[in-house]
């Protein structure tokens, strides 16, 4: 579904208006769609009925209790990346034992922590992980279940910062090598192998290297059935792609799941799903105020009051996000939307048509769901924008804005 639409000129998020949202709440301001949320989780759940997957929301996209709460009463489970992803989940209301702890350099406490509450198993990145997991569950008198991370060395054509299962990333194990340190790790005490790990990449467009991935780790997954009676399950992460510009293609459920629910069906195992950007990508925005036209020699800039700290990807990524004038008034103009940080690199889009806008007319920077507000900073002493969240003609704030106190909160 497409949340977000104007209708007689103006930006409605459902069916409240944008224009009134930012009067109420101020700018820079993320919007949510909870009936988005909804429908993407469904649909993918709905694609992948035949192996009944646990899908478990990857929290790091978006950490809001608001947007976590509407995964978990859909019947989703978790993933997370740290301690603190755990404290949050928890919070929210998540069972403990539908959360996968991933991520390679878990300290001592975030283990101690995870394995207290029960959490249903680590992804394990590396032989001495395996080792703390271990001394872990032996000093706490707990289980740790644990799923050795496979990297497939296949490439996912997306972005290299977002590439995570070729043999040149930081992350898991060559097959080989998995397979050894399972031998090796089902003798350590207080380990049960649970199951296997793997994720090669986030906003992937095609279903082939999802194919090739799995196709590379199922002859392990068979021996490894065989071997260990505990090895109930087969984790293939997320990295489903979205729209971000307007002529992209986006990966349909469908398709991904005609890609890999053969194979998965074939082995037999519990399958876990980690979408992240998938659900939450298109179901938010970015709303900001223009502050300034300024024009020089050579460019036009429109200097709005959200930046590089509200909204990292376009810097980071270099990442393309569609601009979209709240109140339509026709017509385009062709420079930088850029923010109030004192970087170059401060931008949100370069050199683009955008919308025709004048000081205090407000934009949409859309597709602001995923690794948004989960990325956003202080920089330059910025407080973080406020959060809402939008369902059918309602609007709650979710998260209230920072404020200046906020900022020196904690310090001495």
């Amino acid at each position: 579904m497409n949340a977000f639409t104007h209708r007689n000129g103006v930006l409605h998020a459902e069916n409240v208006s944008v224009e009134e949202l930012a009067g109420r709440y101020g700018t820079p301001l993320y919007v949510y769609s909870r009936n988005h949320l909804r429908a993407q989780y469904r649909a993918l759940a709905d694609a992948m009925r035949e192996v009944a997957p646990l899908i478990c929301y990857s929290v790091k996209a978006n950490s809001n209790a608001a947007v976590m709460r509407t995964f978990l009463e859909e019947g989703a489970g978790l993933d997370i990346v740290s301690g603190g992803e755990l404290f949050r989940g928890l919070r929210a209301g998540a069972d403990p034992g539908r959360i996968v702890f991933a991520g390679v350099g878990k300290t001592r406490d975030e283990i101690v922590y995870a394995l207290r509450e029960g959490i249903r198993f680590f992804t394990v990145e590396s032989e001495p992980e395996a080792e703390r997991i271990s001394r872990c569950a032996a000093e706490t008198g707990t289980t740790g279940r644990i799923a050795f991370r496979v990297n497939p060395d296949v490439d996912p054509r997306t972005h290299k910062y977002i590439s995570t299962g070729k043999k040149e990333n930081k992350f898991g194990l060559d097959p080989a090598r998995a397979a050894r340190a399972y031998a090796w790790a089902a003798g350590l005490p207080g380990i049960e192998i649970a199951g296997l790990h793997m994720h090669i990449g986030s906003q992937i467009l095609s279903v082939e290297p999802f194919a090739a991935a799995l196709g590379r780790v199922a002859g392990l997954c068979a021996e490894l059935r065989d071997r260990h009676a505990t090895f109930r399950a087969l984790d293939i992460g997320g990295g489903i792609g979205i729209r971000y510009s307007p002529d992209a293609v986006p990966l349909a459920p469908g398709d991904f799941a005609r890609a890999v629910t053969p194979t998965l069906r074939a082995l037999g195992l519990d399958v876990v799903l980690e979408p992240g950007r998938f659900l939450v990508g298109n179901a938010g925005i970015l709303v900001c105020r223009v502050q300034y036209i300024k024009e020089n020699a050579v460019k036009k800039f429109v200097i709005a009051d959200a930046a590089m700290n509200d909204l990292i990807r376009p810097s980071l990524y270099e990442a393309y996000h569609e601009i979209t004038a709240v109140r339509a008034r026709g017509g385009t103009i062709k420079g930088d939307l850029v923010g109030p940080v004192c970087e170059s690199g401060d931008f949100l889009a370069v050199e683009r048509d955008l919308p025709a806008v004048a000081e205090g007319d407000l934009l949409a920077v859309r597709s602001a769901g995923a690794y948004g507000f989960a990325m956003s900073s202080n920089y330059n002493s910025r407080p973080r924008a406020a959060e809402v969240m939008v369902e059918d003609d309602r609007a709650e704030l979710v998260r209230a804005r920072e404020t200046w106190e906020d900022l020196v909160r904690g310090e001495v």
